[in-house]
């Protein structure tokens, strides 16, 4: 026994294990989880939780791998180690074994896939494809061998069917001729392996042959003709042959495993530990937990914590501590408050994180590795053993108290209850005390006022109190470390309709010591419910203040981003312009010296305008450069009349309205003013905007034309769902899907039809064959959809 064994029952650690077998994939992984127990070790602890983070992490990003293929082949192993012949359901169970691990392999050398600390495990994972495929090929399913297993069963089957044809042959004699009048039906049948045909008892003298069988009425004999007799003991013979042949195959193939014996074992083992650490993945996702530091000073601090089997709906999260400046917390307050949750909580998340579990918590929780959990919870009375509640607790104080390290977590629910309150008091006191000689950490509840008072006087020992609404009668469940509870008894009577004549006798009734310290007790309550108040209000303050500062530095950034593009843009197009400027004044002046040489030539003229005119051509190409016009054209749109300066425009490329400046270049280019920016465009990149005719109706088209565009580009996907689609619904959905794929650039796209019936894919590739806009289709691969998908490659 480990020394956690009672506490796993008693903290419920029993539960949290059933939840994570429900998320196992595999037996052996179910297997491993019903016998989780935590471990000791903190380097052991801090692997397996790293374990569970980085299947966890490699989960979000690729999906968790699939173990469904895998059975427990242990048995089947160490038969074929003695020489057994396995079956043929056996022998596919250790080909999807071999499978699994060949797919675990590819999954985890995949591109883009960090698998972490995993990296170890599945280099374990042996590939074996030859025999794999060895029994793929010759096992169709654990009732069919494929004809291809071996060249003699092929044979051998192909001689059956020869034979029963023959038979076959001979007896549609008898169904078809003149015999056919004594048969009860005109059908060929079987009976005891043999082909028979249905004779009418009155005439089983007119077909010779041997009976079979008769019919459940007497009418109908079985017969098996004379003329098929021989024809039918071939088949027999040839069916025995066919059985041995099948058997000395699955003998071969059982010989072949038991060669590898030790190799499928160990993939066994390691997709196991695989499908294991996956399962404790799936279950932090479903917790919504994290990973818990493992801190070495011997402390816990649980943040928001949340009990994993209350539901997430009703749960309110907590704060714990233990152990950071105090070892003991005496927690107080009212029945049903959350005392005992809080304790189970303490003791329960210490033993998920010793087993390398997350913890359903928020992040920066930690925790300390305890060599024991020890709790004492629940009413544990027997009659049959003559113990009283109050004894059944001693008995476990002994065991505890006999048993207790310095690295042990004692928790005490209602410590020294069911006997004299004076007495219970003091012995709860005195047990403390020995627990914290022995240099354990300890949690306890109670509703003594002497235990909240050793709390207050003795360092080490902190007072923690479980709220209540007075107001409303409900426990808020939320813990207050520093200030001990009210019991609220008064209160809570007195709401509940207890007259007040006998509040007020029973306040007398209390010492005046008890009042003043419950007296004190409730202003440091109100002093705390205040400085909470005051605390919530800063806090929301604080995240305005911290919201409010993130956005405008972002702001600040982006302006800052935007500015440095700018100027980047503008530093380059200034270097471009002062490069042709240069050049074309590099042109002119040589140009000029050409002149020169030739002012007393005969041609002067003509060199002259030779070199206007290359000197504006020249120009032109720089100014071209330094502000290139982009050409874009709207399918459709014609202008409705030539351009002329001062007209409204539409800019197609930028969605923006501008006006025409000037339109001196005869090659369709013209400069425009939006807004505060002057730019040059080309002509096709442009729609007039009128307040009648045409015009206004194109530029509305062209505003239009932008949006949709705009949004089809950040909206689209490659993949396309018509599952459940009739055919030529699912087609109407295709054609205005490659439309839009079209417009966003996109070439290949995957059309997920699923598998079912076919029809569906039958349909969708009719449509694709018509189609002038597709270059080709292809079903998806492996890790595609395979036989659910269709991948198009459009033009």
């Amino acid at each position: 026994m480990s020394g956690f064994d009672r506490s796993i029952l008693t903290l419920e650690f029993d539960k949290v294990r059933e939840m994570l077998c429900a998320c196992a994939m595999t037996e052996g992984a179910k297997e491993m989880a019903r016998a989780l127990v935590p471990e000791t070790r903190t380097d052991r602890i801090r692997k397996l939780l790293r374990q569970t983070s980085d299947a966890k992490n490699v989960s979000a990003t690729k999906g968790a791998p699939s173990f469904s293929a895998v059975k427990d082949v242990r048995d089947a192993l160490e038969r074929a180690d003695k020489g057994a012949t396995l079956s043929a359901r056996e022998l596919l169970d250790i080909a999807g074994l071999l499978r699994c691990a060949r797919t675990l392999t590819d999954y985890a050398s995949g591109p883009n896939t960090n698998v972490g600390c995993l990296s170890e495990i599945f280099s374990r994972l042996i590939v074996d494809k030859k025999a794999e495929e060895r029994i793929s090929k010759a096992i169709i399913s654990e009732d069919e061998i494929a004809d291809e297993a071996s060249p003699e069963l092929s044979d051998i089957r192909r001689k059956i069917r020869v034979a029963n044809n023959k038979v076959r042959d001979s007896l549609q004699s008898f169904i078809t001729g003149a015999r056919s009048k004594y048969l009860q039906e005109n059908i060929i049948t079987s009976r005891n392996g043999r082909f028979v045909i249905p004779v009418k008892v009155e005439y089983k003298n007119e077909i010779k042959g041997l009976v079979h069988d008769t019919s459940s009425s007497g009418a109908t004999l079985f017969i098996e003709p004379i003329s098929v007799v021989e024809a039918n003991n071939e088949i027999r013979v040839l069916t025995a042959n066919e059985q041995k042949e099948i058997e000395r195959i699955l003998a071969n193939l059982s010989a072949m495993c038991a060669g590898i014996s030790d190799t499928l074992a160990l993939n066994f083992d390691n997709i196991n530990l695989l499908a294991f650490i996956f399962a404790k993945s799936e279950l932090s996702y479903k917790l919504n937990a994290v990973e818990p530091e493992i801190n070495e000073k011997k402390s816990v601090n649980l943040i928001k914590a949340r009990h994993p089997l209350i539901d997430k709906d009703k749960i309110v999260p907590i704060n714990v501590m233990l152990g950071d400046g105090f070892d003991t917390l005496v927690i107080t307050g009212p029945n049903t408050g959350g005392k005992t949750v809080t304790l189970k909580t303490l003791g329960l998340f210490s033993l998920m994180a010793q087993s390398g579990l997350h913890l359903p918590c928020s992040e920066g929780s930690c925790v300390c590795v305890f060599d024991r959990i020890f709790a004492d919870i629940g009413d544990e009375q027997s009659i049959e053993q003559s113990l009283s509640t109050f004894s059944s607790h001693m008995v476990n104080i002994v065991g505890i108290t006999q048993a207790v390290t310095s690295t042990s977590l004692v928790l005490f629910d209602e410590l020294g209850a069911g006997t004299d309150p004076v007495e219970g008091a003091a012995l709860a006191v005195s047990i403390l005390e020995h627990i914290r000689e022995r240099g354990a950490l300890c949690a306890a509840t109670t509703h003594y006022a002497k235990l909240k008072m050793y709390a207050l006087e003795n360092d080490g020992v902190r007072n923690a109190s479980c709220e209540f609404d007075v107001d409303t009668l409900r426990p808020t469940y939320r813990l207050i470390i520093g200030a001990p509870g009210r019991s609220n008894a008064f209160a809570i009577s007195s709401k509940l309709g207890i007259s007040d004549s006998i509040i007020e006798r029973a306040s007398m009734l209390v010492s005046s010591e008890n009042k003043h310290f419950e007296d004190i007790i409730g202003k440091l309550e109100e002093s705390r419910l205040e400085m909470d108040k005051n605390r919530v209000e800063a806090e929301r303050m604080r995240a305005e203040y911290e919201l409010f500062k993130s956005e405008k530095e972002a702001e600040i950034k982006a302006r800052l981003d935007e500015a440095e593009k700018q100027l980047s843009r503008a530093q380059t197009q200034a270097a471009g312009i002062i490069r042709s400027a240069r050049a074309s004044s590099d042109y002119i002046l040589e140009q000029l010296e050409e002149v020169k040489r030739h002012r007393e030539s005969e041609k002067l003229a003509e060199k002259l305008e030779s070199a206007r005119a290359d000197i504006r051509r020249k120009l032109r190409q720089a100014g071209n450069e330094a502000d290139p016009v982009i050409e874009r054209k709207l399918e459709g749109y014609v202008l409705p009349r030539p351009l002329k300066v001062g007209d409204k425009v539409h800019l197609v490329d930028i969605n923006k309205s501008a006006t025409v400046t000037d339109i001196s270049d005869r090659d369709g280019k013209l400069t425009v003013k939006a807004g505060i920016l002057t730019m040059r465009t080309h002509v096709s990149n442009v729609m007039l905007e009128e307040n009648d005719g045409k015009g206004s109706k194109d530029a509305k088209k062209a505003k239009a034309y932008a949006k949709y565009h705009t949004a089809v580009r950040s909206d689209f996907t490659d993949e396309l769902d018509i599952r459940g689609q009739l055919g030529d619904d699912g087609c109407f959905m295709i054609d205005k899907y490659f439309d839009e794929a079209k417009i966003a650039g996109i070439h290949t796209v995957r059309i997920i039809h699923g598998k079912g019936t076919g029809a569906l894919r039958s349909a969708v590739w009719a449509y694709l064959k018509k189609d002038t806009r597709v270059k080709e289709f292809r079903l998806g691969r492996y890790g595609e959809g395979d036989m659910g998908v269709t991948v198009v490659e459009l033009k």
